[in-house]
């Protein structure tokens, strides 16, 4: 019996029904919906939010949060399959899910008071309310401890100042959750879009993402009642513990850019036709392609334990690194490798490898980049922390 292509050993089999029956729905909505318009979504960088009451309706925000928020009470693995599905369409689609998701709704839930959670995660999870999340500051993402922004008490009241960079979602945002230093540590804040102080700029000329609102957040002497601030956590654990639950869903999310890329080249070397046979019977092609099915496999495998330890609890933010890694390695490599066996047409947003190989330049670069994940299993293991 012949093999999926796409999955090579069978990890479907090793799904659940509902997860199964998950990844169906997605990928439905990813074939009818997304792939479609995608490409031109990009050429014009336009994120096409006429998809977000779809996205919505099929309960893939907050998709893991419980039913009594209005949200789907799905398992870590079922959110790892809604991502690779979407990414499966683009990287631009997923990044504003798992934004929405593990970044805005996951600390309202985790960090926030009973009030928060009601007066935000159904509208949320609804798609009426858009969240952003403010930790990334200009000067650089990979050591937020060195944060600018701050938050000083006055009265009952907090008062913030400062900017926060690459912000997916900014433009688009009802309420941004923006984490601040204090005299007290770091913590975090609920901003509500039009507060007097807060603005949202647009960021333009991207290359990478187009299909995705990314923005600059600036924080002028914005006044904010105690009841803003989310009371539950205080220092570095509140903004890298959102970071753990995005990254989780980051390294599914690249599995599916791949494998959208090597259905493409399969397709495509089987009907081009060089030297009177075509290049998906060449050596060099078959190699090639065996090598991405490889790697998509081992992905695959990845995500899948990773996606287990999660859901017994028992997940290590340094495992997730290892996974983020390897997965976002694995999908740019063979994004890049399509669009090479693509010949010239591969240049085109008409085709998907360009596409996703720009996008992945963002994602192996965002949520920890690819060097911060090697150093952080270099300190596992060895002990010494060489940051």
């Amino acid at each position: 019996m012949a093999l999926n292509p796409y999955d090579l050993f069978d990890v479907r089999s090793l799904l659940s029904e509902e997860e199964r029956a998950v990844q169906d729905a997605v990928a439905r909505f990813t074939d009818e919906r997304v792939r479609p318009i995608i490409g031109d979504a990009f050429d014009q960088g336009r994120f096409p939010k006429e998809l977000v009451p779809e996205i919505a309706e099929l309960g893939l925000l907050g998709s893991s949060l419980p039913e009594k928020y209005g949200c789907a009470g799905l398992n870590a693995v079922s959110y790892g399959l809604i991502c690779q599905e979407l990414e499966r369409g683009d990287s631009g689609i997923r990044s504003f899910v798992s934004v929405q998701s593990s970044l805005c709704m996951y600390p309202i839930y985790a960090y926030g008071s009973e009030e928060q959670r009601q007066r935000w995660l159904p509208d949320m999870a609804a798609g009426k309310v858009i969240g952003c999340f403010g930790l990334t500051e200009p000067h650089g993402g990979s050591d937020p401890a060195n944060m600018k922004t701050h938050a000083r008490r006055d009265g009952d009241d907090w008062v913030i100042n400062g900017s926060k960079m690459w912000i997916t979602n900014g433009n688009l945002a009802d309420i941004a959750i923006v984490w601040a230093q204090t005299d007290d540590g770091i913590q975090g804040f609920l901003i509500e879009k039009g507060t007097p102080g807060f603005t949202a700029q647009e960021i333009k000329h991207k290359m990478s993402l187009r299909a995705s609102v990314t923005s600059a957040l600036f924080f002028d002497n914005v006044r904010l009642p105690d009841s803003s601030r989310l009371p539950n956590v205080k220092g570095l654990k509140g903004p890298l513990g959102c970071l753990t639950q995005a990254r989780y869903g980051i390294t599914w999310g690249p599995i599916g850019a791949a494998i959208a890329c090597l259905d493409e080249v399969l397709g495509y070397t089987k009907e081009r036709i060089l030297f009177d046979r075509p290049v998906a019977a060449t050596q060099s092609a078959q190699i090639k392609m065996a090598e991405m099915a490889r790697r998509i496999t081992l992905a695959q495998l990845l995500s899948l334990q990773l996606g287990r330890l999660k859901d017994a609890g028992t997940m290590a933010p340094s495992q997730v690194s290892l996974a983020k890694w390897n997965n976002c390695r694995m999908a740019i490599d063979i994004a890049r490798e399509c669009r090479d066996l693509l010949g010239g047409a591969g240049i085109t947003t008409e085709h998907a490898a360009i596409r996703h190989a720009l996008n992945l330049e963002s994602v192996i670069t965002y949520e920890g980049t690819e060097t911060v994940h090697q150093l952080v299993i270099g300190r596992e293991l060895t002990g010494i922390n060489a940051f």
